[in-house]
């Protein structure tokens, strides 16, 4: 019946497959602001703890490392952990979508817009 049409099906089957992944995506969006990482800095003193999405939820300083002639490695110690923390968010985030990707057929390098 529709054999001079070419690959209607087919299309079919892409938009269904655009739909799924659509809502795998959503899915996965809302994952993200769940899924938390700590970055660290200072072997441990100074700890950032963000969601996969990059966003600061908390932030864990040793007492010990207050002391007023120290000031300016405190703040550099409470900046690299957040760095820490955003960079793990970053991989995180990364290693998830490629997991989607993946299970989906797509190359695994396949960038998807976030």
């Amino acid at each position: 019946m529709l054999k001079g049409l070419g690959g209607l099906g087919d299309m079919a089957k892409m938009m269904k497959a655009a739909q799924e992944m659509q809502g795998k995506m959503t899915q996965l969006q809302d994952d993200l602001k769940t899924i938390e990482v700590v970055g660290e800095s200072g072997a441990g003193l100074v700890k950032a703890t963000a969601s996969a999405k990059g966003e600061l939820r908390a932030l864990d300083i040793d007492p010990s490392i207050f002391n007023s002639d120290d000031k300016e490695v405190v703040e550099d110690l409470i900046l690299a952990a957040i760095k820490d923390a955003q960079s793990k968010a970053q991989e995180r985030s990364e290693a998830e979508m490629r997991k989607l990707t993946e299970a989906m057929g797509l190359p695994a390098d396949m960038k998807l817009p976030f």
